[in-house]
C-alpha cells in the first residue's frame, strides 16, 4: 500500500514511516505542513494519507482542512487523521462526506503497533477506523430525540465496534459471543435505525453516519 505521512513532529513521522515500512507498506512521501501534504498527495497519488489534525502554518486545524480538501479532490485516496485529543467536531467534519476510506484515531494508538497497522490497512482498503474513545463519546450522548435511543446497551456496543471498522467475526471475538449472535444484533440495529436493504446503500456506513449526525445536547 502506498502511503503519504503528514506530521510536523519529525520523530513521530519517522517512527510511523518505519512501522509501516516494516509492515510491508511503501511510504512514498512525508510532509511537515499542510501545504506540503497537498503537494505530496497530488504528486504521488497514494492509497492513503495519514494526517495530523494540527499542523503548520497556523498549528490549528490545517491538517484537517487539507484532509477534507484531498477527500474532495482525490476521493480515491483514503485519509486517516491523527489527533492528540478527542475533538468531536473534527470527527463530524471528516465523516460527514461518508465513512468509506476514512479513519480518526488518537495519536497514542500508534503505540499499539498491530492495531494501528491494521487500521491503516483497513482504511486504505476503503474501510473505516474510528477511535474507541470517539465512538464512546458519540454513543454516550443521551437525548430525547436521539435516533439511537431505541438501541439496547449491547446493540450500542456492537455499533461502536462497527464504527471502528470491525467485521462481524472481529466483533464476535471482541465480545466473546458467536458470529451468529453478532449478526442478530446488527440486523436489529438496522431495523431500529430504519435502514432497510438497498442495492445502492452500505447500511453499516449509514448506521455510523446516523449516530455521528445525531443532534448535540
Amino acid at each position: 500500500m502506498r502511503v503519504v505521512i503528514a506530521e510536523d513532529s519529525v520523530l513521530l513521522r519517522e517512527g510511523i514511516a518505519r512501522l509501516l515500512e516494516e509492515a510491508g507498506h511503501d511510504v512514498v512521501g512525508q510532509a511537515g505542513d499542510a501545504e506540503d501534504l497537498v503537494r505530496k498527495v497530488t504528486a504521488h497519488r497514494p492509497d492513503i494519507a495519514i494526517v495530523d489534525v494540527r499542523m503548520p502554518p497556523t498549528n490549528t486545524d490545517d491538517g484537517l482542512r487539507a484532509a477534507l480538501q484531498l477527500r474532495q479532490q482525490m476521493p480515491e485516496t483514503s485519509v486517516l487523521v491523527l489527533s492528540q485529543y478527542v475533538e468531536e467536531r473534527y470527527a463530524h467534519e471528516l465523516i460527514g462526506g461518508g465513512a468509506a476510506g476514512v479513519g480518526y484515531l488518537l495519536k497514542d494508538r500508534v503505540a499499539d503497533v498491530d492495531r494501528f497497522v491494521d487500521a491503516v490497512s483497513r482504511v486504505g482498503d476503503g474501510g473505516s477506523a474510528l477511535d474507541p474513545e470517539v465512538v464512546a463519546q458519540l454513543l454516550g450522548r443521551r437525548r430525547r430525540d436521539d435516533p439511537l435511543e431505541a438501541l439496547t446497551p449491547r446493540e450500542r456496543e456492537v455499533l461502536g465496534l462497527i464504527s471502528e471498522g470491525r467485521s462481524n467475526s472481529a466483533i464476535a471475538a471482541e465480545l466473546v459471543v458467536t458470529e451468529r449472535a453478532v449478526e442478530k444484533h446488527v440486523t436489529s440495529i438496522f431495523g431500529k435505525l430504519d435502514l432497510p436493504p438497498a442495492a445502492q446503500d452500505h447500511r453499516r456506513v449509514l448506521a455510523v453516519l446516523r449516530y455521528l449526525g445525531a443532534p448535540r445536547p
